[in-house]
């Protein structure tokens, strides 16, 4: 019985060499395809965290799947994940995609695709709500990724934001700014409104946060010393905005913000990004690869070309400011 016992655990074991060696950790799509049984591409979605901003992403991303022939549940098989802005769960996402032999993942934020970046070299990725790929080091340059990542930019068009701020504010003078100053996405976007502000005669006063728990106190150091504030697409700001808006309603101060989704959540107002429609886009090259079209190496970084106006009439109401005709007529109003 005991050397029956111990050739069956060598069986065991040399089966399961085995099969490690016909594994690919590389997940490519035929391999994918091979592992499956039902014939469906396992896709992963690594989202950073749950806030409304990153969840249109997603919606967009599913959708222009659904919409290029790719349902889940159809030809794929999806994995959502939401990492909720915890890094070793991240680590063990794109972990799990990687055992799964995913075809395909796609990483919502920087951070999320970051990690998923640093765990394969193989498989294709595609981002989404990332502002500089190349900052981040995801890619070697924006124009010819040169990696296994590509993806859609959440860039915000800064100068039109900045004049929008003085739609508000005509003798605009001092700016605040708050932004989470460990993420690359905020980084980017402040360090282009220095420029913009700089050409306009403003000067900046800049408080960063490191979590949730700083927000409150980042704004309190800006009353009375600032005439508005200005958030980027900050993911930190973006999942507290009432805390945020608590103290700059009591200020009397306009919160001027990187996407409409804060405007909804109490902001004061935007011309920004739609990450529905950002979504799509990644969507739509995420088909691409599936179709064996384009590689992430040789798809450029894409941009979305229009933006999205929109005003807070409650905030206006409750901070006591008048929403200029030249605005109202290109933004949506909403109450």
């Amino acid at each position: 019985m005991k050397m029956k016992s111990i050739g069956i655990a060598l069986a065991c074991v040399g089966a399961a060499v085995l099969l490690a060696a016909c594994g690919d950790k590389g997940g490519s799509a035929s391999s994918a395809a091979a592992s499956a049984p039902t014939g469906q591409l396992n896709v992963g979605i690594i989202q950073l965290v749950e806030h409304q901003a990153l969840d249109a992403a997603n919606k967009g991303i599913v959708d222009e799947l659904a919409a290029r022939g790719y349902k889940d549940g159809g030809k794929i098989k999806i994995d959502q994940q939401n990492a909720q802005a915890d890094q070793s769960n991240m680590k063990n996402i794109a972990q799990r995609f990687v055992s799964n032999n995913s075809a395909l993942i796609f990483a919502i934020a920087t951070p999320a695709a970051q990690t998923v970046a640093n765990t394969t070299k193989t498989i294709p990725i595609v981002g989404t709500a990332i502002t500089d790929y190349q900052t981040a080091r995801l890619v070697k340059s924006n124009e010819k990724p040169g990696t296994n990542v590509t993806g859609s930019s959440d860039m915000n068009p800064i100068a039109e934001q900045a004049q929008l701020i003085k739609d508000f504010v005509p003798n605009l003078k001092t700016l605040g700014v708050i932004y989470n100053s460990s993420e690359v996405n905020s980084e980017v976007q402040v360090n282009a409104l220095k420029t913009v502000a700089q050409k306009m005669g403003v000067t900046l006063k800049i408080a960063t946060v490191s979590n949730v728990n700083d927000i409150q106190q980042a704004a309190n150091s800006l009353v009375g010393k600032v005439q508005a504030i200005y958030i980027p697409t900050d993911n930190v700001l973006a999942s507290a905005m009432p805390t945020l808006i608590k103290v700059t309603n009591q200020a009397k101060l306009p919160v001027i913000c990187g996407e409409p989704n804060m405007v909804k959540n109490g902001g004061l107002a935007t011309i920004g990004i739609d990450y529905y429609e950002l979504g799509k886009i990644a969507g739509d090259m995420g088909a691409d690869i599936l179709d064996g079209k384009s590689k992430p190496e040789n798809m450029a970084i894409r941009y979305q070309q229009q933006f999205k106006a929109m005003v807070n009439a409650k905030t206006a109401k409750e901070i006591g400011i008048q929403i200029p005709d030249s605005v109202k007529s290109k933004a949506e109003i909403i109450q």
